[in-house]
């Protein structure tokens, strides 16, 4: 297989900005529905999780679904009718819900009621997670400086190694993978209530480094074509090197992508999301070095020599 990536960039391009479109139209309406670009978890914005699952060793307690409806109506007489409420599992006989802080007596309240309303719970199913906002927000702090320093030590390095506009570039074709993915789970949050919490930020990390490790093994091999012929044409030079090494970028990209979906099947709901996150990045990870990166740096070249 030989791909000719600058004849057809309008293409490839075309298509990140629609994802990347797609995302921002969905961070705009999470921003006015939800208060914030994407959905936040507990670790971020404080407060109490609690997690029920129906107790099926009672003859009749697992009948039919828990009622979403009933568990609104118990926790409107609670007096938390603002709480995020989820049903899962295959059989929906499992409930989350996110609400202010509670002190133990309102959790063993609210458990209560709502075990009268649906059914008794397995005691040994119970999960009970509580965060103050003063460490939900430390969280998030130090997971956005984490991030802006990866961002700015990768530029630093790249500009060391390469030149600049090489660095440029990469550092564009990382944007671009954290966009796709933030939007795509801004998406996930208005339609699926999906929440972003710290093992989020890790995951942003973690695609950081992967994608741009793709993005430096075939700027290395732009680089080495251009000083074996400096007199090939920078389009040709590009096509080659990302040509020359397409094989090992699908085949490194493909066989991680094996383990994360077997984590996101069979890893369970902690880390499910975590690994959807890696699968997302690593995805636009490898499509950016292939296609955004490596055409945006032939256009670039071209447009600096009709230029001069």
């Amino acid at each position: 297989m030989k791909l000719n990536v600058i004849k057809q960039r309008s293409l490839w391009w075309t298509v990140s900005i629609s994802i990347i479109l797609a995302g921002i139209i969905g961070m705009v309406i999470s921003t006015a529905t939800l208060g914030s670009p994407l959905r936040l978890g507990l670790d971020f914005v404080g407060g109490t999780r609690l997690q029920f699952e129906l107790d099926c060793s009672k003859p009749g307690n697992c009948d039919k679904p828990i009622d979403l409806s009933a568990v609104r109506n118990v926790m409107d007489q609670q007096g938390l009718a603002n709480s995020s409420i989820q049903v899962l599992g295959e059989k929906q006989h499992a409930l989350t819900i996110r609400t202010k802080t509670l002190e133990p007596n309102q959790r063993v309240e609210l458990k209560d009621a709502l075990s009268e309303k649906i059914g008794a719970f397995d005691p040994k199913a119970i999960q009970i997670d509580t965060v103050g906002p003063t460490l939900g927000q430390r969280l998030f702090t130090s997971g956005m400086l984490a991030i802006f320093l990866s961002f700015a030590g990768i530029l630093i390095y790249l500009t060391f190694r390469f030149q600049f506009d090489y660095a440029f570039f990469a550092f564009v074709a990382l944007f671009h993978d954290v966009l796709i993915t933030a939007g795509i789970f801004s998406i996930l949050g208005l339609v699926l209530g999906v929440e972003i919490d710290s093992l989020f930020v890790v995951a942003i990390l973690t695609i950081i480094g992967f994608s741009v490790n793709d993005t430096v093994v075939i700027y290395d091999r732009v680089r080495e074509v251009i000083k074996e012929q400096p007199e090939m044409h920078i389009d040709q030079v590009v096509d080659d090197a990302v040509n020359q090494t397409l094989s090992r970028s699908i085949n490194t990209t493909l066989t991680t992508l094996l383990t994360l979906t077997s984590i996101f099947l069979f890893g369970g709901e902690t880390l499910k999301y975590f690994a959807l996150a890696l699968i997302v990045g690593f995805i636009a990870g490898a499509y950016s070095s292939i296609f955004i990166a490596s055409s945006l740096l032939a256009w670039w070249r071209n447009r600096r020599l009709k230029t001069a």
